[in-house]
């Protein structure tokens, strides 16, 4: 049995009720409901949340809400990891057991059915702790500078400032999108960021983080831009 957990609270501070505001036609949580039922990968489809309004979206888009989260676990400070514990430890009281249980983030629209289904087939394949999204950085990592206390500019890592960009370790980044793991790995309170996870690699123009205004109206131009392609 297979378990896809959603955490979706409802107090988003700088884009309101973003979960459930329209993203290119439909609420931004019915994106990532969808990418998990088209993944065919799980027995139980379960949002998190702490807010009616949503529990009703998600259950309109094929969800269960089985329990509303405690305020406790629905603050700006509470992680993924003990959203995830909770959803686990709730629903074995009520009986349902699972092997393995996927985290997937509510603002995840560019997300898909066959990349959950690919990063299972990893997981039952290769038995990580883990396996989660990560894409690569535009630009080599080790070229990046910070800004001293005068306003002066220097280099992060000098030692590379005269290695060809081409001769430079490619360098990836969490994506945001899903964490899928053992039952057990999040019952442990296992790190995500472990030496035993394995990276599902996304490409870059499929992943967006949207915190902002401007990282909402990007990703909708994003989405626009890949249903004319047909990717999604």
């Amino acid at each position: 049995m297979n378990l896809a957990v959603i955490p979706a609270r409802g107090g988003s501070k700088r884009i309101a009720r973003k979960n459930i505001k329209l993203f290119c036609g439909k609420p931004m949580l019915a994106w990532s409901i969808e990418a998990a039922k088209n993944s065919g990968c799980f027995d139980a489809i379960v949002v998190s949340t702490d807010d009616e309004e949503i529990a009703e979206v998600a259950r309109k888009y094929g969800a269960s809400v089985p329990f509303l989260r405690p305020a406790e676990l629905s603050d700006d400070m509470t992680g993924t990891s003990p959203v995830v514990r909770h959803a686990i430890e709730v629903l074995a009281e009520q009986g349902q057991l699972f092997d393995y249980v996927a985290c997937v983030y509510a603002t995840a629209p560019f997300l898909l059915g066959v990349n959950l289904k690919d990063a299972m087939r990893l997981l039952e394949r290769d038995g990580p702790s883990y396996v989660f999204s990560v894409t690569s950085f535009p630009y080599p990592i080790q070229r990046a500078v910070r800004l001293t206390d005068t306003g002066q500019v220097e280099m992060r890592t000098p030692e590379f400032a005269a290695t060809r960009s081409q001769d430079l370790e490619e360098a990836f980044h969490d994506a945001g999108q899903f964490y899928l793991g053992s039952s057990s790995s999040w019952l442990a309170k296992k790190s995500v960021f472990n030496s035993g996870a394995l990276p599902y690699i996304l490409p870059r123009y499929r992943v967006q983080d949207i915190d902002t205004q401007e990282d909402w109206i990007r990703a909708e131009l994003m989405m626009h831009a890949l249903q004319k392609t047909g990717e999604i």
